[in-house]
């Protein structure tokens, strides 16, 4: 049995021997496993909604355990709170504690999109708009996981 990573998100570090074109260095990559249990795969991002990306097709099987260990893993997209205060250039500031949103561009690199409450709104909800702030692996690796919960849209 091949050695390769569990599935999650990873960003690449060397090409893919033979598979140059579509996995460079540098890119954001999904490496899954069907649920039957079949090959494990990789593939690219295909749409991204609500900041978050969805997979599709076409996916490679993952045969190169080389390869697989130049991957650095990423951590999971979704909710967490800020370790510090982050201050802007020309003015501004998210402070410790924020809830954020983790995204991702095409690239792997950190995306935090912050939570707003807006008080002309009619609902009690936070809103993560879609224009975030690149921010690099450190301050990612420190953020703290914010457990919400996803509530599917038929029991609104």
């Amino acid at each position: 049995m091949l050695d390769l990573p569990d599935p999650g998100l990873y960003r690449t570090t060397e090409p893919y021997p033979g598979q140059e074109a579509v996995f460079p260095a540098s890119v954001l990559v999904y490496i899954g496993q069907p649920s039957n249990g079949g090959v494990k795969f990789v593939v690219r991002p295909g749409q991204n909604r609500n900041n978050r990306w969805f997979w599709g097709e076409p996916t490679t099987p993952l045969r190169s355990p080389t390869w697989a260990r130049t991957l650095k893993q990423l951590r999971a997209e979704g909710f967490y709170t800020l370790p510090q205060d982050l201050e802007f250039e020309g003015g501004g500031k998210w402070l410790k504690n924020a809830i954020v949103q983790l995204g991702y561009n095409g690239e792997g690199q950190g995306i935090l999109f912050v939570g707003e409450q807006r008080e002309a709104e009619e609902t009690n909800a936070l809103f993560f708009s879609d224009r975030g702030m690149v921010v690099d692996d450190t301050l990612v690796d420190r953020l703290t996981w914010a457990p919400i919960l996803p509530v599917p849209a038929a029991q609104k």
